[in-house]
């Protein structure tokens, strides 16, 4: 997987954006946790991992640990990337990646080109359902993560911006 760059703190207003609507929503209690930054086990090889920047698992995540403090796949409900420098990468390489893994929702968050994507049901190397999101829209995210979530693509995309002078 492609190393990632350290994110800026467009980026970091994001996240929170995205983490307190989780949180809003009961996300981060009973069956659920919200977390930054925890590797996903991707393949059979000890390197092959990916680190979303938020995820949502299930509760038993410490049944899942794998090793080199990666967990599997299976844990995971969401996982959501905003975008930065390497965007192609959250596009296109980290599709495949979770659609393999099976990963049952992917959000991007996508700063480059001002949409949200969230995709849906993966199937081999890729997702299904894959809508495109722009400002102005409210997306209900799918309630198998275990509560309803709605997020407003526009608060999230300004939030990803930097401050005007």
């Amino acid at each position: 997987m492609p190393a990632t760059p350290s994110p800026d703190i467009a980026h970091t207003r994001a996240l929170k954006k995205v983490t307190r609507a989780f949180e809003a929503a009961g996300l981060d209690e009973d069956g659920t946790e919200v977390h930054r930054s925890i590797r996903v086990w991707l393949r059979d090889e000890p390197e092959d991992y990916a680190i979303p920047d938020v995820c949502i698992v299930g509760a038993d995540v410490d049944d899942h640990l794998v090793e080199n403090d990666c967990y599997a796949p299976v844990v995971f409900r969401l996982v959501l990337e905003v975008t930065s420098s390497n965007w192609p990468a959250d596009l296109r390489t980290k599709v495949t990646a979770y659609a393999q893994a099976k990963i049952p929702v992917y959000v991007i968050v996508d700063r480059e080109h001002q949409r949200l994507h969230g995709l849906t049901d993966p199937a081999g190397d890729e997702y299904t359902n894959h809508r495109v999101h722009a400002p102005g829209e409210l997306v209900t995210l799918p309630d198998t993560l275990g509560a309803e979530v709605t997020l407003d693509v526009a608060e999230i995309l300004n939030a990803g911006q930097p401050k005007a002078d």
